[in-house]
């Protein structure tokens, strides 16, 4: 079987992704795709996860969480999401590593289906933004204290990535920037759910709808209608276009509000996001999905 996880990351738009997943959940039923929902899963997994601190699955562990989770719906391919699944927010950040439990559930998960197909998908986003954001949710009162003391350009998402990928090598990743998920979205479902680049989902234009004003969505979606044949290469080149005209500003706008960080910091941290990504790129098993 496959089975599917979307870690989040926390502060993207992990919950948006699972509402159009269930939305799609009749459709993507008829391909052999399973969509529960999360509360069919999301403590049975955090409970599953925390047993085997102590001791390995036991024997046919499998195969009770699999009918807990379908409920007799017959699947090939199961998409689980879970933002939490590598802890809380607070949680997320530790001596400057991103996730600093996520190689070790990936291989819990890994033990937990031996014989299966594991996909992992999360979504990235510039540490100038999440680091601020993770900092809010965290006890610590202090940024050298979240940080551990590492010099924030230091913290990478590819040093994650490549631990999860050492710790669970069968495991495939796929990721995505944060930034970039108005232009891919419908690329990113598609990508969850196993299938063609040309098949139709609900929902494909959800964020941008949130981003661009109604008289841009409405001229956008006229524009679609009298060019149907467009591929999606072509469809993220008009979405720019569009949100280059009629974005509303106040919603892509981000907040960069991290004690003792000036301009140049937040500027090179994001050209150090933007080589990281080529990093990521060079790591077996992980796929980026990018405009």
């Amino acid at each position: 079987m496959q089975i599917v996880l979307h870690t989040g990351a926390h502060f993207t738009e992990e919950e948006r992704l699972v509402k159009c997943l269930l939305r799609n959940k009749e459709d993507f039923a008829a391909k052999g795709v399973a969509v529960p929902g999360p509360s069919r899963y999301r403590k049975l997994l955090r409970d599953t996860f925390a047993a085997m601190q102590n001791a390995a699955p036991a024997e046919g562990a499998r195969d009770v969480l699999l009918d807990a989770i379908l409920d007799d719906e017959d699947a090939d391919r199961l998409i689980l999401s879970h933002a939490h699944v590598f802890g809380a927010p607070r949680a997320s950040v530790r001596s400057g590593l991103l996730y600093p439990n996520a190689a070790e559930r990936m291989q819990q998960l890994s033990q937990l289906f031996p014989h299966d197909q594991i996909e992992m998908f999360t979504a990235l986003r510039n540490p100038a933004a999440f680091l601020p954001a993770v900092f809010r949710a965290s006890p610590q009162e202090s940024v050298d204290e979240f940080l551990g003391g590492v010099d924030p350009a230091d913290v990478r998402w590819s040093d994650m990535l490549a631990e999860v990928r050492a710790a669970a090598p069968r495991v495939n990743i796929t990721v995505w920037c944060n930034e970039d998920t108005p232009l891919i979205w419908a690329e990113i479902i598609r990508e969850l759910a196993g299938l063609e680049h040309n098949e139709k989902i609900i929902g494909g234009f959800d964020v941008l709808g949130d981003i661009m004003s109604p008289e841009g969505m409405q001229r956008f979606r006229g524009y679609l209608k009298t060019h149907p044949a467009m591929t999606e290469m072509q469809k993220r080149r008009v979405i720019a276009a569009f949100l280059d005209k009629y974005a509303l500003e106040d919603e892509i706008e981000e907040e960069l509000d991290m004690p003792g960080w000036t301009e140049d910091l937040v500027d090179e941290l994001t050209e150090v996001y933007d080589d990281d990504m080529l990093r990521i790129q060079k790591i077996p098993g992980v796929t980026l999905i990018a405009p």
